[in-house]
């Protein structure tokens, strides 16, 4: 008998425990995107006529297989970050896909079908140079790779090292490119910048040295920008200077110097300024290039030339034409080029590599985005039909990181928006109201003229809503009788409208390639997407929404302030977020750099926020600018404050405006910058609302926050980065004052900080040392027993400083990213999201980073409800909000309120975007999906009819008494 006790025990216990996601919520409340970034190199696997893979190497340190069909991933493999992860080559031969990553620090083999590691070996040291697959008698049996000052033999089997030599004069000749036509020999070929180009020949057996010739060319400075391999080894360059071609037989003896052919004299003209190209193939590495190559003179001019028997001739002129690329399939090699037609579409059409004739039927056209990049990338996907022509399939990569897959006539098979693997920043906007809602807004925003009047308009509104509604029944009546597959319920601009509680936003979304993107939350959909031209790389971006869709019938208004961080320099893109329109607005003039941007909550005559920009002279701009702008700022100057943070230096100051809208510097805070330097400067969000000014104890009393809307968290981390002396710094500052309210160091503690700053409190996160093991430290502020005043806050008149409560705790794993959950009224209890590196979201109450939490358990915690104090966090697995959707490389998350105060809507984007609902104190406000309707539908009936029932014979027992 004790023995099922013990197991009923356990199966209480285990059944508590257990939490999970039914097959049917996956996708319901939540999506997923998965990226790779912008493409390096691309290769579609030729292996069969009915491969779908596409292989593509990214600058994301990402090597992926893509549905040549579909677009979708079959599988990634996301290498380290930075240098160490780089990819430097991609090489693909049948299913064998070998990647060299690192500058040369190992090489990998991969099969394609699956995604499966052949083998992986590491390289000798030294900079990656060059690599090239070895073929003999017909078939690809090693890889050479050249570093600086050695060549390695590989077999393509096992990776295993067939032999290795160094390369001769390597101090002064910078070896860059590799060659072999499976003859027996691999040739390395080098440049001396402005002097002479060395050819080694090595012996494929033994690395033996064939040979060694030096041949002068003293207008070379790179192989990789000018040569090309053509034709039974001749070495193809192009001189801008000179405007000539030059070859050379890589296996003559004789031949001590180039041979110069001059462009005019082949009627070739070099656009100005322009940077000649020379794009050659070579489709079986065991068989040597073909003859034919393309030449590029400018932006839009290339043409298809041949070398044979060392004469050049033209076999066709492309002009005008942006991208030209060889494709092969089988024994079949053709050019594709494409052509503008027009402003806004291109034609891509294939060409015979050996005449240079069109291919008739072969006319694909490319329809040009009205708001995104221009083409930049042209990859073909050549089959053979069963008439044995040539079909072929088109992808265009565009400056904005897209990836369009096209087939004839022009249809867009699929594309991907590749820029959304670097989001920087995003907001998520209320979407507007549906033309109903809007009525129902003017009824009431609008004077009526009389009572009549309004009675009518009444009636009107009424009778529209009506209409919406049996249209809406109609619409589910008639997709109930059709098969769920072919039931569409596509998102578009036009079918936008905001939900009954809010949940569906615009997630305006805004990528390191200067591209923007309209999201609707709810599907993932791309609505609207707009490209930036001219965004320089290190470009910073601040997005912020002026105007929200509360404010009909104005429009939704959003500004992004791009900042050059070189120059400091910046400029203005204001738009609509629902469209993606840009706004016709006159913007300000910035000629100086921005130090500062401000979003007051004052508002214009058209309900728009004012924008303040401070510049490296302190002078003020404001946007928009207009008489009653400046009014309302020369009337509010006095409560408006800023600070500058100069991390360099180690120096915040603080400013006040004045009424002539110039500026009073009035506190300063100097870190010493040669002992610690500043790493973060982070206020309160100015959307988060808090419910309760403070906390109940267990004897009843109340402990009062400390809710200072001005204060500003500085984190700090040492310059000694030794172990011993190295610290964490934590500065709570109030910004209007400049008060230090209070200071925490963290002793044998480093970076990268990661922390959340809210209501009262300020959760961070850093690296123990000592100990080796990260750790989270809560600090939470409160005014005592007594508060000060109950009706606003002044930091202008606080005498008592605030008493700090801090504690510290142990967590299991790294982490990526911090954020705070938020509602609209602030009444849920609040969850911290962690970012792990691992990919998952997880969920953490902020009860467990409580600095309250006792070592002994009293009445009046007990009355609290705090939890005993644990120095380790636990990490469970149904706190996980993302189960099994992992998010590669989550750089941050963002959180919004919906109209449901138990659901906090949550974006979290890195390489991936993941998008989901959380429930902090779970769905109190919301019926269960499984609530039975029909059981309480027929309790209330069977209520109903008692109740009448029993009416009627109390009435009739009543009058039969009455009448006795």
């Amino acid at each position: 008998m004790s023995w099922l006790k013990y197991g009923f025990a356990v199966f209480l216990y285990l059944l508590q425990c257990t939490d999970a996601v039914f097959e049917d919520q996956v996708g319901k409340f939540d999506w997923r995107q998965q990226y790779v970034g912008n493409v390096r190199f691309a290769f579609f696997d030729t292996h069969s006529q009915a491969s779908k893979k596409l292989l593509v190497a990214t600058e994301k340190n990402i090597f992926a297989s893509l549905n040549s069909r579909t677009g979708e991933l079959f599988w990634r493999h996301v290498d380290k970050t930075g240098p160490e992860g780089n990819i430097d080559t991609l090489l693909v031969h049948g299913q064998d896909a070998v990647v060299v990553v690192g500058n040369g620090r190992v090489m990998r083999c991969w099969e394609s079908n699956i995604g499966g590691l052949n083998w992986e070996v590491v390289l000798d040291t030294g900079s990656f140079q060059a690599a090239a697959f070895v073929g003999v008698q017909d078939f690809v049996k090693y890889v050479a790779v050249v570093k600086k000052s050695a060549i390695s033999f590989h077999y393509l089997s096992n990776g295993h090292q067939k032999w290795i030599e160094n390369l001769p004069d390597s101090d002064t000749v910078q070896y860059q490119t590799v060659y072999s036509d499976g003859q027996g020999e691999v040739l390395v070929l080098g440049v001396v910048p402005n002097s002479h180009i060395v050819v080694v020949a090595y012996n494929i057996e033994d690395g033996e040295i064939m040979k060694q010739i030096s041949v002068e060319a003293p207008w070379m400075s790179s192989l990789e920008e000018s040569c090309v391999v053509v034709g039974a080894g001749i070495l193809l360059c192009v001189d801008p200077i000179t405007l000539s071609l030059y070859t050379l037989p890589l296996y003559s003896d004789q031949r001590t110097e180039m041979n110069q052919i001059l462009l005019q004299s082949l009627d070739l003209d070099v656009a100005p300024g322009f940077q000649p190209v020379l794009t050659a193939t070579q489709p079986n590495p065991a068989r040597a290039p073909l003859t034919s190559f393309f030449l590029q003179l400018g932006p839009e001019h290339h043409l298809l030339l041949q070398l044979k028997d060392g004469i050049i001739t033209t076999l066709r002129d492309f002009k005008p034409s942006r991208l030209a690329a060889f494709a092969t399939s089988g024994e079949k090699t053709v050019a594709g080029v494409m052509t503008p037609k027009n402003e806004t579409a291109c034609s891509i059409n294939l060409f015979t590599v050996d005449t240079g004739r069109r291919l008739l039927d072969t006319t694909v056209i490319y329809h040009l985005e009205p708001n995104g990049g221009k083409p930049s990338k042209l990859y073909i996907q050549a089959f053979l039909k069963k008439d044995d022509s040539v079909g072929y399939r088109a992808m265009v990569q565009t400056e904005d990181f897209a990836l369009t897959f096209l087939q004839q006539p022009g249809r867009v098979v699929w594309s991907r928006e590749e820029a959304l693997a670097e989001v920087v920043t995003m907001e998520m906007v209320d979407l507007p109201l549906t033309g109903t809602q809007a009525e129902l807004e003017g009824e009431f925003g609008k004077k009526a003229d009389g009572l009549l009047a309004m009675v009518l308009k009444r009636l009107s509104s009424q009778l529209i809503l009506l209409q919406s509604w049996i249209a809406h029944l109609w619409k589910l009546f008639y997709d109930a009788r059709k098969p769920r597959n072919q039931v569409k319920n596509e998102i578009t601009i036009e079918t936008l409208s905001r939900d009954e509680f809010n949940l569906q936003k615009m997630m305006v979304m805004v990528t390191a390639s200067g591209k923007l993107f309209g999201i609707d939350s709810r599907s993932g959909s791309i609505l609207w997407k707009h490209y930036l031209e001219n965004i320089q790389p290190n470009s910073a971006f601040k997005l912020m929404v002026q105007r929200t869709t509360a404010h009909f019938p104005h429009p939704p208004q959003c500004t992004l302030l791009v900042k050059d961080k070189e120059t400091g320099l910046a400029s203005l893109h204001v738009f609509n977020p629902i469209f993606g329109k840009k706004s016709q607005i006159s913007l300000p003039a910035l000629p100086r750099p921005i130090l500062q941007s401000l979003l007051l909550p004052l508002m214009d005559q058209d309900y728009g926020k004012i924008l303040l920009l401070i510049d490296d002279q302190y002078k003020v701009t404001a946007f928009p600018s207009n008489k009653n702008v400046l009014q309302q700022l020369q009337e509010s100057a006095s409560s408006i404050y800023f600070y500058l943070v100069d991390c360099s230096q180690g120096r915040l100051s603080g400013f006040r405006l004045r009424k002539d809208l110039s500026t009073e510097l009035i506190w300063e805070v100097v870190i010493p910058a040669e002992v610690q330097k500043i790493v973060a400067v982070k206020g309160k969000r100015p959307n988060e609302h808090v419910h309760s000014q403070g906390r109940v104890m267990g004897d009843r009393s109340v402990l009062y926050k400390y809710l200072n809307p001005n204060l500003l968290a500085v984190v700090t981390e040492s310059t000694d980065t030794h172990q011993e002396r190295s610290f964490v710094g934590i500065f709570l500052i109030d910004g209007v004052t400049g008060r230090i309210i209070h200071e925490a160091v963290q002793r044998k503690a480093r970076g990268p900080v990661h922390f959340v700053h809210s209501e009262n409190w300020m959760v961070y996160e850093y690296w123990n040392l000592k100990a080796r093991r990260v750790e989270f430290s809560v600090l939470e502020l409160f005014e005592g027993m007594e508060l000060y005043n109950s009706t606003a806050f002044s930091s202008l008149d606080r005498p008592h400083p605030p008493q700090v409560l801090q504690q510290s705790y142990i967590f299991p794993s790294p982490i990526s990213t911090l954020e705070a959950t938020l509602t609209e009224k602030g009444i849920t209890s609040r969850h911290l999201l962690v970012g792990l590196p691992s990919g998952g979201i997880l969920s953490l109450p902020k009860m467990y980073l409580d600095p309250r939490r006792p070592e002994v358990i009293t009445e009046q915690s007990r009355e609290e409800n705090l939890i005993p104090y644990a120095p380790e966090l636990p990490i469970r697995t149904e706190w996980f909000i993302n189960y099994n959707q992992t998010v590669s490389r989550v750089r941050g998350i963002y959180t919004a309120p919906s109209g449901l105060e138990s659901t906090c809507l949550v974006v979290a984007y890195g390489l991936d975007i993941y998008q989901t609902r959380v429930y902090p104190s779970k769905q109190f406000d919301v019926l269960k999906d499984d609530y039975d309707y029909v059981l309480i539908s027929s309790v209330l009936l069977g209520l109903f009819f008692a109740t009448m029932i029993s009416k009627r014979l109390a009435e009739v027992k009543l009058l039969n008494r009455a009448w006795r």
